[in-house]
């Protein structure tokens, strides 16, 4: 149980962060700032039940 919440809070967590990107790509302020609100509320929960995420989206994705 614990591997499979720890695998969504990392899935969820990277949509977010593409969606944030996405947004501010597309000049969407207020979108990007609702996406990295759920990011951080992500990494909340997630130092909640002791699992470590990256703090921060990749500055480059090859």
């Amino acid at each position: 149980m614990t591997g499979s919440f720890d695998g969504e809070l990392r899935e969820q967590l990277a949509r977010a962060r593409q969606a944030e990107a996405e947004a501010r790509d597309a000049g969407d302020e207020d979108g990007a700032s609702a996406y990295a609100g759920r990011a951080a509320e992500l990494l909340r929960i997630a130092g909640q039940h002791g699992i470590e995420l990256p703090p921060e989206a990749p500055a480059d994705r090859a």
